[in-house]
Formats: structure tokens, sequence, C-alpha cells
């Protein structure tokens, strides 16, 4: 059996109530301060501080990006998606916001594993997906308003924006930013503020059900990937080639071989 598949049989097996206890044990509460929605600085273990970059929001809820703020050396924010999320945040985008969003409008090529080309265009292949980021490098989703964050996709938001800042630890699984500052058993916690606060048993067993959840969805998507990997896909796309589990994609979203 490969490992990623053996991973995977871990990751279905994951108990949920030993998770939530983790997730007790560590503590946590969101305090909508944006750092994990919002680029960061090279030296930065995540986010940015509220403030320093992150989209604004007018009187009306809308979202927008007040460039004057960002700081050139700040890396843009990366949470990887999966393609059905793309979509359903896309269709949420549509209902928050009055107008159509395509592809392109929620999520970009992950960056990793891509170079820039002669006409200073990326190329390359990747394997997954990132949520679309504004001129500061914040979540394009991501809302501020008096030092508050939100996010204008929150009920459609993806597993790895539901189950921030906790990771398990299984090959194979995706790592929010920067290492592991606590851990409990299969669990560990990423740089957060809202670490060591009380959560109540409900909440500890709804994020450890998420994130089984993404850690099955990752190896699964890891696997399709794995399984429908071509090497000449590249030859036929356009600079750049994403690879996912419904097969090679143009950074538009779509399929090369359509």
């Amino acid at each position: 059996m490969d490992s990623l598949e053996a991973e995977l049989d871990r990751a279905r097996d994951l108990d949920v109530a030993a998770l939530a206890d983790a997730i007790e044990s560590i503590g946590f509460e969101c305090t909508r301060c944006g750092g994990c929605c919002t680029g960061y600085a090279p030296d930065e273990p995540g986010g940015a501080p509220v403030g320093e970059g992150s989209g604004a929001v007018d009187e009306g809820g809308d979202a927008g990006t007040d460039t004057a703020d960002c700081h050139e050396e700040r890396e843009p924010h990366t949470a990887t998606v999966f393609p059905d999320e793309i979509r359903a945040v896309a269709d949420a985008a549509e209902d928050a916001f009055g107008e159509a969003y395509d592809w392109r409008d929620v999520a970009r090529p992950m960056p990793y594993g891509l170079a820039e080309g002669d006409d200073g265009e990326p190329v390359g292949e990747t394997f997954e997906w990132a949520l679309a980021t504004d001129d500061c490098g914040d979540c394009t989703f991501y809302q501020e308003t008096d030092g508050q964050g939100a996010c204008a996709v929150h009920d459609d938001r993806p597993l790895i924006c539901r189950t921030y800042p906790f990771s398990v630890a299984l090959g194979g699984t995706s790592q929010p930013m920067g290492e592991a500052v606590d851990s409990a058993g299969m669990v560990r916690a990423h740089e957060c503020e809202g670490l060591g606060r009380g959560i109540s048993r409900a909440d500890a067993e709804s994020l450890a059900a998420a994130l089984k959840e993404r850690a099955v969805r990752e190896l699964r998507e890891a696997i399709g990937v794995r399984d429908g990997y071509d090497p000449t896909a590249s030859e036929r796309g356009d600079g750049v080639v994403v690879f996912d589990s419904e097969g090679p994609k143009r950074a538009d979203g779509t399929r090369i071989d359509d």
C-alpha cells in the first residue's frame, strides 16, 4: 500500500472526540485579528498585524483595498483551497456582492514550484490552488471594520480557514503558516493570538470534525493529483499548469484537455 493510502486510512480513523480533547487542552478562541487572512512580512510566522496593509471595508460593507497602507516587503496570504471549494466560494461571493465571480476571482495557482518566465509572467507546474489575494497580499474576501476582521464568505469558507490554527500530524496534509507552537496528541497548533483561550466542548467538537474532514480531503486530493498527473500537460498549457484531483488546468481553472 502506498504511503498516501496508508495516511488516508489513518485520517479516516481519527477519533473526533480525541481531537476535540486535544483542542480543548490547547484552547482557542478567534479574536478576529485578521492575522490568518492577511499578507505577512518575511520574518513573521503568519499574517501581518491588524491595520498593516489589510483590506478595508467601506460603510456599505463592500470589500476593498487601501493600497496606501501596503508594505512592499510583505508576502501574499496563502491558503490552499479544493476545486469544489473554489466553486462554492464563487457562488457565495456572487450572493454577497451581487455580481458574478469566476475562477480567477476566487483562486490562483499556488506559487510554490512556479518561476518567472522571460516575459515576466509565471511559468511552471504546481499542484494546489490558493485563495486569491488583493494588491496588499490579503485574502480578497477579508474585510475589516474598526480593527475587527471578518470574512465575506464566512459560511462557505474553505476547510483550511475553518480549521486554522490547527492541523493534524499526518503525512500528505497541508500545514498552516509557521511552525507548530503547541501540540496535543495528533493535533498541532500554529501561530495565532487566539491560542490558550477557553473553548466550549461544542465548538471543540465542531472544529475537530472539520479538522478530520480536511485531513481526509487533503489526502484524497493528493492521491487524485498523483494518479492523474500527466507530464505532457505542461506542453499544452499556457505557461502555468495546475494539477488538481480533477486533472490538469490552466491558471483560469479551465481543463487543458477540454
